[in-house]
Order: C-alpha cells, then sequence, then structure tokens
C-alpha cells in the first residue's frame, strides 16, 4: 500500500474514532454506529492492503 493511502486510511480513523468519543455524551445509537463505522474502517484498510499485496 503507498503511503498516502495509507495516511489517508490511519486520518480517516481516527476522524471515526474521535466521533465516536464525541458521540458517546450526546446519544449512545449514534456512538455504536461510529464504532461500527470506526471497526469497518480499519477493517477496510487491511483488506485493501491484503489485497494490493497479492496483486503485486
Amino acid at each position: 500500500m503507498s503511503k498516502p493511502m495509507s495516511l489517508l486510511f490511519a486520518v480517516l480513523s481516527v476522524l471515526f474514532m474521535l466521533a465516536t468519543a464525541v458521540s458517546i455524551s450526546i446519544n449512545g445509537w449514534l456512538a455504536l454506529l461510529m464504532a461500527v463505522l470506526t471497526l469497518f474502517m480499519i477493517g477496510s484498510g487491511f483488506i485493501v492492503k491484503a489485497r494490493l499485496r497479492r496483486r503485486g
């Protein structure tokens, strides 16, 4: 995976983690949604990395 792509996944994951932390005090369901989106973003980063490694 290229460095800009990994930086993008890292920054987006951290932003979703921050959104999860903020939404805990606002709404429990929103916090759960943000946590799921955070896990999805981290998992999709690993999936993209594995597919690019297999391709090249």
